[in-house]
């Protein structure tokens, strides 16, 4: 996977790419070149005395030196911008990717593993493609170009080499294939982590109601002890490679000495032949070493490679249509055409063969008992699910046929779990429509009977939000979020039991006051109190995932059995009816 996904982001970064491997290269020719000059100084200008000819070659070595130190120098601000590029590529087609994602994808993924992938994972790629680009590119030309060099000095002491280079290539690659597993499990109990933490950092006020911080706080250690260990692993045999390469490195240039000097006694080789002899193998040897650094890295990479793969490659189960409508012949209306919607694998259907139709200027509430799927019914209009049999049409048109920016933009809608992003009051309202006034927030705050606790905050609109809306009350986030849909201003309400948090006066204030505002438009609500949508034009019953009653109030009093149940429930004295 990690080749794969190099090969796809790899080729736009091709003139960089280029410059770095033709720096590199006059690096290493560089490098490879020093050794051999400066066995000519010591052979034929300080055994002669020549120091003009020392001065000279000097000057060459200098210079040599001096395009070295540029080339590399050079090659890296390249490997970097090109690595740091890769990653912000990565970084954003991820993103992008989870956007599309469905209720589904994001189940099968979960959040924080997804947080992970786009964080740490792409910086453990990013990081290999730098150490490849400053450390492969040149290992290899030194490593081929110092075995030429070597042989080329001498013959006889190749035998050092022939050894020391498998026995290198060999210790490595046993270790390497022994970290693959571990950096795997890293990054799960990467994950891990961040999920508790996530999870305690968002439960906290539950985690010290129920006075947890003891048990969350060795959930937390058992957690990070698990990750601290398989990061040890792994470091162990990390830190085990680098003695066995300076190991193999001293033996094989104690060989060289040894031998060569053998050699040198018996005339057959030069004293700067010796030298560079031991500067070649001494170049060969951190080459492997270069490539067995940056090859500790890879095993990291792959897995993490093949989780951002897992991604990119996973498609969204709400898949546009090739030519999708852009107009609506019906504005308004919403029809459920015996829609039914189950999860893959499951025995049997969330919500089943649903059929009824909601009118711009009236309401339609859904009710039921808690998993009786009412809140899957509302998901299914905006698209954040598809139904498997069936068809849900917006404006006349399949929702599947529709394109997604016009049917989202002609909604309004409040999720169960009312959700604020960090910044102000008026930056939330303005979520849905960036160009409102401030008039429009101010009348939108009205209607949704959040106008009194606005004006008492020092700075208003301008007031801050904490991420999630922690900072306001749970009725107060209710609000904010029924008026950031008001702000909108669209054709179609999803109410997702949006006045739960609300005490019963102030709901029924906010509904008295949603109601001029909703003339011209389609409302849906699902709620669970009768005072909430007693009064709604049309009233669905769902029971077991299916429609069991459908009418109003006092007609599903009568003849529904389940609404009836319901509202015996709530009301204590049957004239209340």
């Amino acid at each position: 996977m990690l080749i794969a996904l190099l090969r796809t982001y790899l080729p736009r970064y091709r003139k960089p790419i280029a410059a770095i491997v033709i720096l590199q290269l006059f690096g290493a020719l560089a490098a490879l070149l020093l050794p051999s000059l400066n066995a000519d100084i010591i052979d034929n200008g300080v055994t002669q005395g020549d120091i003009p000819y020392i001065i000279r070659i000097g000057g060459i070595m200098l210079a040599v030196a001096a395009l070295q130190i540029t080339c590399s120098i050079t090659a890296v601000y390249f490997a970097a911008h090109t690595a740091t590029s890769l990653g912000a590529d990565l970084r954003r087609d991820v993103f992008h990717q989870v956007n599309q994602f469905s209720a589904r994808e994001m189940g099968v993924f979960g959040a924080p593993s997804l947080i992970t992938r786009n964080t740490n994972d792409v910086l453990q790629v990013q990081t290999l493609v730098l150490m490849s680009f400053t450390l492969l590119v040149m290992a290899p030309i030194m490593g081929v170009g110092g075995i030429i060099m070597a042989l080329r000095e001498d013959l006889r002491l190749s035998w050092l080499i022939a050894v020391s280079v498998p026995a290198l290539a060999l210790s490595m690659g046993i270790i390497i294939a022994r970290m693959i597993p571990g950096y795997r499990l890293m990054q799960i109990k990467i994950d891990a982590v961040n999920r508790v933490l996530r999870e305690q950092i968002t439960g906290a006020r539950v985690v010290r109601a129920f006075v947890r911080e003891p048990w969350e706080t060795r959930r937390f250690a058992t957690a990070n002890n698990e990750l601290t260990d398989t990061a040890l692993r792994v470091g162990r045999l990390m830190a085990f490679a680098f003695p066995i390469v300076m190991l193999i490195m001293n033996v094989s240039s104690v060989g060289v000495i040894w031998f060569g000097g053998i050699e040198i006694d018996e005339g057959r080789m030069q004293v700067g032949s010796l030298t560079a002899m031991l500067s070649y193998l001494i170049l060969i040897l951190m080459s492997i070493m270069m490539v067995t650094f940056m090859a500790s890295q890879v095993p990291r990479a792959a897995v993490c490679a093949e989780r951002i793969h897992d991604v990119l490659s996973t498609e969204s189960s709400i898949v546009t249509s090739p030519k999708p409508t852009a107009d609506m012949p019906t504005p308004g209306i919403v029809e459920f055409r015996g829609a039914t919607f189950c999860y893959p694998g499951a025995e049997k259907p969330v919500i089943h063969n649903i059929t009824f139709t909601v009118t711009p200027g009236t309401t339609t509430a859904i009710i039921g008992a808690t998993g009786s799927g009412k809140s899957t019914v509302l998901n299914l209009i905006p698209r954040l699910i598809d139904c498997t049999d069936g068809a849900v049409l917006v404006g006349g048109v399949d929702v599947k046929n529709l394109d997604p920016h016009l049917l989202r933009s002609n909604i309004g809608y409040v999720p169960q779990r009312a959700f604020l992003f960090s910044g102000t009051i008026a930056t939330n309202l303005r979520y849905g429509r960036p160009d409102a006034t401030d008039e429009e927030l101010w009348d939108a705050l009205t209607v949704a009977q959040a106008a009194n606790f606005v004006r008492a905050m020092p700075l208003g609109l301008d007031s801050p939000v904490s991420q999630g809306g922690t900072t306001v009350s749970g009725g107060q986030r209710q609000r904010l979020a029924i008026a950031r849909a008001l702000v909108r201003a669209p054709q179609i309400y999803l109410f997702d039991d949006s006045f739960s948090a609300l005490d019963v006066a102030t709901d029924a204030r906010l509904r008295a006051a949603l109601k001029p505002r909703t003339t011209n438009s389609a409302v849906i609500l699902v709620g669970q109190r009768i005072a909430t949508i007693r009064d709604a034009d049309q009233i669905v019953v769902l029971d077991g995932g299916a429609v069991v009653g459908t009418g109003k109030h006092d007609y599903l009093v009568a003849t529904c059995a389940e609404y009836r149940e319901t509202v015996d429930s709530q009301m204590i004295v049957e004239g209340n009816r």
